[in-house]
């Protein structure tokens, strides 16, 4: 009978190959500016950051008091995208609004 060879084959990748690295997060921010107004904030947040009532209301009131505000945090093309639409919602409406992101 042959000789069979039972001991498992070494693994030859190295533990740096087996991680992958994930993309960097970025914070979309709102600015507060004297002439959007709170209620035009709100929808921007509902709209385009699907967020609750509630938690609308607390990021446009954070953005208030405290002249900028976290919308949320997302990969780079969603944060671009998400920036761009900001922009473009508050240019249709007349509002000066400012969105920017930032790495986290």
């Amino acid at each position: 009978m042959g000789s069979t060879n039972l001991r498992p084959k070494s693994d030859t990748r190295s533990a740096t190959e087996d991680q992958t690295d994930r993309p960097p997060k970025y914070k979309v921010l709102l600015h507060n500016d004297d002439y959007t107004t709170q209620d035009f904030v709100v929808m921007v947040l509902r709209s385009v950051f699907h967020k609750a009532p509630s938690d609308a209301v607390r990021i446009m009131l954070n953005v208030h008091h405290n002249g900028l505000g976290v919308c949320g945090v997302y990969s780079a093309e969603i944060a671009e995208t998400k920036v761009d639409r900001v922009h473009s919602l508050a240019s249709q409406y007349g509002h000066p609004l400012k969105c920017s992101m930032e790495p986290e």
